[in-house]
């Protein structure tokens, strides 16, 4: 099973790339601690997890070829 995790604003700077993919994830949760393993980084900040373009509150399984966003605070005018 494979993933596409998109990563927008200061996620996509720390982790230094817009896309990214994973493997054998099976849910938003365990998404979420190989993220801030592999990006301690991550911790300091706030993000929502959209999953095929809903956003979620709560763990969500995951299935072949969803597309996760990671989405930082927005702000604009």
């Amino acid at each position: 099973m494979e993933i596409n995790v998109l990563a927008f604003g200061q996620v996509a700077d720390i982790t230094a790339k817009s896309s990214l993919k994973f493997s054998d994830v099976k849910n938003t949760n365990e998404l979420n601690q190989l993220l801030l393993t592999i990006h301690p980084e991550l911790q300091n900040i706030n993000y929502l997890i959209a999953v095929n373009k809903k956003i979620i509150r709560e763990n969500t399984e995951l299935h072949h070829e969803d597309t996760v966003a990671l989405l930082p605070p927005f702000s604009g005018g």
